[in-house]
């Protein structure tokens, strides 16, 4: 006859493990919720990065300028692109700061993240249908992300941006194919502080119509052109992929007006010596970090209420 031994094996000292494991997995998930988000994002918004922020112009391909000596294009902040042969026409163009740095390189990589992030920001904005902003909200803008959603988004007559006195404001434009503004557009800017930030970010090209007079930091996957007389006296013209080209003064104009870009901002009627310039700026975290981080400490206040039932 066939005997049998049987075995008692006490597994509770395994079960109490496997128990604590997964509490331990449940607590980390939660932590990882609430703090990936805060990781991810960037200190602010609106940094452009050290090397970036010191460039008025930079191209991801040729820079070229077509004005004469009588009226030239003047540029305050540095200059670049891939190579200097890319670069032609400096002089007759005025640049304050340096042709070629030896940072360019650094600066298109901080270009590439700015333009990763401050897109992504205004992709999830408030939508501006039409693609005709001057018909948003009357042609006012307060801080905040805005969403373009147009084959074309066009700037026509008088667009005012106002912070409603709160200093250090962001205002991010984000266009997913180009951005063409009619001459003489004005982006009226005596509602602004010294310490905001104006970002336009292009999915495609730029273009600034004749004598417009455009306010803020252009950041565009292709290219970027001034047609005559078009400035941008307190921004940057930044190119990701294209070029930058400058047509020279409007010879419609007393005197002929020239292309001016400026990051100092002296030039600026509205806010003499203004920002716009990328740097400082209230934190300002994606939308979905939000969620995540709603969803993170969700998570975590579940965990204290069955730790304190027990």
């Amino acid at each position: 006859m066939a005997s049998y031994t049987v075995s008692c094996i006490d597994d509770r000292p395994q079960m109490l493990k496997l128990r604590k494991r997964r509490k331990i997995t449940m607590w980390l998930r939660a932590l990882c919720l609430l703090i990936l988000p805060l990781l991810t994002l960037p200190a602010y918004a609106d940094s452009l990065g050290p090397d970036l922020s010191t460039f008025a112009v930079l191209g991801g391909a040729a820079v070229t300028n077509s004005s004469g000596t009588g009226a030239p294009t003047l540029i305050t902040g540095n200059l670049g692109s891939p190579s200097s042969t890319s670069v032609t026409g400096f002089p007759p163009g005025v640049v304050s700061g340096t042709i070629e740095p030896s940072d360019v390189a650094a600066a298109q990589g901080q270009l590439t993240t700015a333009f990763a992030i401050l897109g992504g920001l205004g992709e999830g904005g408030t939508v501006v249908t039409g693609g005709v902003l001057n018909n948003f909200d009357s042609g006012v803008y307060t801080p905040g992300y805005y969403n373009v959603p147009a084959a074309t988004s066009n700037l026509t007559g008088t667009i005012y941006l106002n912070d409603g006195s709160n200093a250090g404001s962001i205002f991010v434009f984000f266009m997913p194919s180009t951005l063409i503004t009619s001459p003489d557009t004005t982006i009226n800017v005596s509602g602004l502080s010294p310490s905001d930030s104006v970002y336009w970010v292009v999915g495609s090209s730029a273009t600034l119509g004749d004598s417009s007079v455009f306010e803020g930091n252009i950041l565009a996957y292709a290219s970027i052109t001034l047609d005559p007389g078009a400035q941008d006296p307190c921004g940057r013209t930044l190119a990701e992929t294209g070029g930058v080209t400058f047509s020279g003064a409007n010879p419609a104009t007393t005197g002929g007006v020239p292309n001016v870009v400026s990051i100092g901002c002296g030039s600026t009627t509205a806010t003499p010596g203004g920002g716009f310039n990328g740097g400082g700026g209230t934190p300002v975290p994606e939308p979905g970090s939000m969620a995540l981080l709603g969803s993170g400490l969700f998570a975590l206040a579940g965990g204290v209420r069955r730790k304190l039932r027990k």
